[in-house]
């Protein structure tokens, strides 16, 4: 049975919303990454918990995990053409948040 929604906003936030998914994103925009470059810049994040983001995401067809028939094996997520729609909603976020930092002179480690 599908899942009702109140409004698009709800679906938008389940499907992008939590704190790892817009890191996840920010990082994908740039180019295919490997499990192991994403946990290198999505700090703090275990591998288990970055793993099951990765396949919620896969799961709602905004990243693509492209597996290589090679030996060991080569995994690279990418974000889809779905995905790649979000990118001017990570930008907004970050000018919005980058407003609101210099607002209550907030401070960041990672000044992307």
């Amino acid at each position: 049975m599908k899942k009702e929604y109140i409004c698009p906003i709800e679906i938008s936030t389940e499907i992008i919303g939590g704190k790892w998914k817009p890191w996840i994103l920010w990082y994908l925009r740039e180019k295919p990454k490997r499990h192991s470059e994403l946990k290198k810049e999505v700090s703090n994040i275990s591998a288990r918990i970055l793993t099951q983001q990765l396949r919620e995401l896969e799961e709602k067809k905004i990243v693509n995990r492209k597996v290589y028939a090679q030996v060991p094996p080569k995994v690279e997520y990418s974000l889809t053409e779905l995905g790649k729609e979000l990118e001017p909603v990570l930008l907004s976020m970050v000018q919005w948040g980058k407003r609101y930092q210099k607002e209550f002179n907030l401070k960041c480690l990672n000044e992307n």
